[in-house]
């Protein structure tokens, strides 16, 4: 280990070696402009007074990210780059009269905005569900607001898994049969 005022020295020689290579490495006219104009002339004293930002509250945040999640899973970039119909339109084969059509079947890689913007909402269901049986599950509430947000929870799930489903059906026929 070394002594007191070896590590004095050579902290001192590292730091005048510091500032000579800072000098040395600029500049002089550089060196000019930096120390000329501040030697008549002096910086205002300025009294602001930084802005104070509050933090927006959790149910705030909890909305903005739950939006953003329904922005994402229902396809808005989509929407935006390829503008699709909202809906689509097909002719009857037999009566030759045009019905819409909200599920754009047989593609994969496309969709219309309404079917973007319902199987975002059935997912966003899903997972309002999931915060519901959680929600059931504080011990610091009354047993019947525990069942009716087990219940809401349940129901919620069910819901947007069952469409879900009913939505893939639609779009893709031959799926799981």
């Amino acid at each position: 280990m070394r002594s007191k005022s070896e590590t004095q020295t050579q902290t001192q020689s590292n730091t005048n070696t510091n500032i000579s290579d800072a000098s040395s490495t600029m500049d002089p006219i550089l060196l000019l402009l930096r120390i000329v104009p501040f030697s008549f002339l002096r910086p205002p004293k300025l009294r602001l007074k930084l802005p104070t930002l509050t933090l927006p509250s959790p149910m705030t945040v909890y909305a903005l990210v739950l939006l953003t999640y329904f922005l994402v899973v229902s396809g808005f970039v989509y929407d935006v780059i390829v503008e699709p119909p909202g809906i689509g339109s097909i002719q009857d084969h037999a009566t030759g009269a045009v019905r819409p059509v909200v599920f754009m079947s047989g593609r994969v890689n496309g969709q219309y905005i309404i079917e973007g913007l319902s199987s975002g909402f059935m997912f966003v269901l899903g997972g309002l569900g999931i915060v519901l049986l959680d929600l059931a599950l504080d011990r610091n509430r009354a047993k019947s607001v525990k069942v009716s947000y087990a219940s809401a929870g349940v129901s919620s799930i069910v819901i947007a898994y069952v469409m879900s489903m009913l939505f893939i059906r639609i779009k893709i026929p031959a799926y799981l049969r």
